[in-house]
């Protein structure tokens, strides 16, 4: 799928993401991604993941966790919309999500991390062209499956530019 959505394809927050994915496949998109993201996470140190760059806010691992976790829900609402599925799903607690990352290893993340993304390749891969165009209500808004995918990589490309900016210095 060599397009990115257009506007009319997802509503609120979605498009802060989606702006952020290049032009281009996203399956190919996502592969890339993954690579540079297995790298990242196999280069930090335990003590480098349990890093808070403020008081309050989360460590890297939770950072890692996050963009993990989020994967996995927008693919679920992937997966329910490109399979002609219209019942409305409702948001998610991130905060709730978070507890247990402190206590995993990098290594553990990363492998978390690359089973996720060969998941979401996988679900990708598999979809059929009219798929792609079908849409859900997330959130109380109206989202395409392919805005959803886009999403994917615009929401781990958001929590990259932090990762660099703010744990990295």
């Amino acid at each position: 799928m060599n397009q990115k959505p257009s506007e009319e394809e997802y509503a609120g927050d979605a498009g802060n993401y989606i702006r952020l994915v290049p032009e281009g496949d996203i399956i190919d998109i996502l592969l890339a991604q993954g690579n540079q993201m297995t790298g990242l996470l196999a280069s930090f140190t335990e003590e480098q993941g349990s890093y808070r760059y403020a008081e309050g806010k989360w460590s890297l691992k939770e950072v890692a966790g996050h963009i993990i976790d989020s994967e996995r829900v927008m693919t679920y609402r992937l997966l329910r919309f490109s399979r002609g599925d219209q019942t409305p799903l409702s948001s998610f607690d991130q905060e709730l999500f978070i507890p247990p990352f402190d206590n995993w290893t990098m290594a553990q993340l990363a492998e978390d991390y690359r089973a996720v993304r060969q998941a979401t390749i996988t679900l990708l891969r598999g979809l059929p062209e009219e798929a792609w165009t079908r849409h859900g209500t997330a959130n109380h808004s109206s989202i395409t499956v392919r805005a959803l995918a886009y999403g994917c990589a615009g929401h781990e490309l958001h929590h990259v530019r932090i990762i660099r900016d703010r744990y990295l210095r």
